[in-house]
C-alpha cells in the first residue's frame, strides 16, 4: 500500500485526526459567511471568538478567568509557568530601568495599566463590581490560549458527569477540542494557533512604539520550537498529569514550519503599519522578507502546495510604506493557510527537515 494512500486512510479514520476534518468544515462555513456577509460575525467578535483564520488577540479582560480557574486541572502546567520569565513579569517589568525609560519616552505614568504595555506583558481583568480593568498576572495561561469564560465548560467536558478524560469517545474528543476552538480557545491541538500567540507579542506591531519609545521591533531570533520546547513547556496533558513530555519530531517538524508560517503572517501585519521609513518599518520589512525566505528554502525540501500557494501570495505583495491594505489581506490569507498546514500536513512528509530543527541543546 502507497503512503499516500496510508495516510490518507489515517486521516479519514484514525480518531486523532477527526478534528481535522471538522475543524476544517467549520472553517469553511465561517469564510463562506464573511465573504457573503451573513453570519453572527458581530456577535462572534464581541465575544472574542473566531479565532481560525484571523490574527491572534490580546484576552479580553471581560472573558478572562485568571489562572486559578486553570490551576483546578492543570496544576503541572501552572507549577511550571510560575519558574518561567513569563511569570515574573507581573512584579519585575515595570520596575525594570529599560521599561522606565521606554515609557518616559511615550508619556506612559503606568506601565500595567496603560493598555499598550498591558497587552502583551500582561494578563487582564473586569472587575465585576466597578467596571475597572486592571492586570491580574504577567503573561499566563489566557495570554497564549485565549480568554477561557466561553470555552472553560466545553474543554474540560469529557461526554457526561461522571466521564473522565480517559474514558472520552473519539468521537467526543474531536467534538469538544473542535466546539472549544470555535469559541475561541488557542487550542494546541493545531499548532499554528499557538505559534501565532507567540508571536502576537515577539513581533511589536507598534510603529511608535518602536520609532519614539525605543522598544525592540519584536523578537528577532524568535524561533518556535526552541522558544516553545525548553523553559516554558508544559506538556502534561499526554502523560494524564504525571509529567512533562517532551514533543514528538512528528510533533515538532509542523511546529518548526507553522512557527515560520506564523512569523510571516505577524511580520506582514507589522509591515502593514509601517508609514515611515525609519526603524520600525525598515526593520518589520527586512523580517517579513527573511520569513518568507526560510518557508522558500523549506518548500524547495518537501512537497507542501499549501506553502507554494503562501509563496504564490507573498510574492503578489509589495513590502512597502503606506501599503496596509495589500500587505494585511496577505497576512489573512497567510493566517488561513498556515491553520491548514497544521491541520491538513502529514509529518512523514516533513522528514527532509529533521536535520534543521534545533537540537534539544538549543532549546531556551
Amino acid at each position: 500500500m502507497s503512503n499516500q494512500l496510508m495516510y490518507a486512510l489515517k486521516t479519514m479514520f484514525d480518531p486523532a485526526w477527526m478534528v481535522t476534518g471538522m475543524v476544517i468544515a467549520m472553517v469553511s462555513i465561517v469564510l463562506i459567511d464573511r465573504a457573503s456577509g451573513s453570519g453572527p460575525d458581530d456577535s462572534a467578535d464581541a465575544a472574542g471568538l473566531s479565532s481560525i483564520g484571523t490574527a491572534a488577540a490580546p484576552s479580553d479582560p471581560n472573558w478572562t478567568l485568571g489562572s486559578e480557574t486553570c490551576a483546578k486541572c492543570h496544576a503541572g502546567e501552572v507549577k511550571v509557568w510560575q519558574s518561567t520569565p513569563h511569570w515574573r513579569t507581573f512584579d519585575e517589568l515595570h520596575r525594570r530601568p529599560a521599561a522606565k525609560e521606554i515609557a518616559g519616552k511615550l508619556g506612559v505614568s503606568s506601565i500595567k495599566h496603560d493598555g499598550r504595555c498591558a497587552t502583551c506583558h500582561y494578563t487582564q481583568q473586569t472587575d465585576v463590581a466597578t467596571g475597572n480593568v486592571h492586570a491580574i498576572a504577567g503573561v499566563s495561561c489566557e495570554s497564549c490560549h485565549g480568554a477561557a469564560k466561553n470555552y472553560l465548560d466545553v474543554h474540560h467536558h469529557y461526554g457526561g458527569e461522571n466521564v473522565t478524560r480517559a474514558m472520552e469517545t473519539p468521537q467526543h474528543r474531536a467534538e469538544r477540542l473542535q466546539t472549544s476552538i470555535a469559541l475561541g480557545m488557542r487550542n494546541p491541538v493545531n499548532v499554528y494557533l499557538v505559534a501565532q500567540s507567540c508571536l502576537r507579542c515577539h513581533t511589536t506591531a507598534d510603529e511608535e512604539l518602536v520609532n519614539v519609545g525605543g522598544h525592540p521591533a519584536g523578537s528577532l531570533d524568535f524561533e518556535f520550537v526552541s522558544w516553545s520546547q525548553g523553559t516554558i513547556r508544559h506538556n502534561f496533558v499526554r502523560a494524564d498529569g504525571k509529567q512533562n513530555e517532551p514533543s514528538s519530531i512528528e510533533r515538532l517538524r509542523l511546529m518548526f514550519v507553522s512557527g515560520m508560517i506564523a512569523e510571516l503572517e505577524a511580520s506582514l501585519r507589522a509591515t502593514a503599519k509601517a508609514t515611515q521609513k525609519a526603524t520600525y518599518g525598515i526593520t518589520s520589512a527586512q523580517r517579513t522578507a527573511r520569513a518568507a525566505k526560510r518557508i522558500e528554502s523549506v518548500a524547495q525540501k518537501i512537497d507542501s502546495p499549501i506553502l507554494d500557494e503562501l509563496l504564490k501570495v507573498f510574492g503578489s505583495v509589495q513590502l512597502k510604506l503606506n501599503n496596509e491594505t495589500q500587505l494585511t489581506k496577505a497576512a489573512e490569507i497567510t493566517a488561513l493557510l498556515g491553520y491548514r498546514f497544521a491541520s491538513e500536513t502529514d509529518p512523514q512528509t516533513l522528514v527532509g527537515l529533521d536535520a534543521f530543527i534545533p537540537p534539544a541543546s538549543r532549546w531556551k
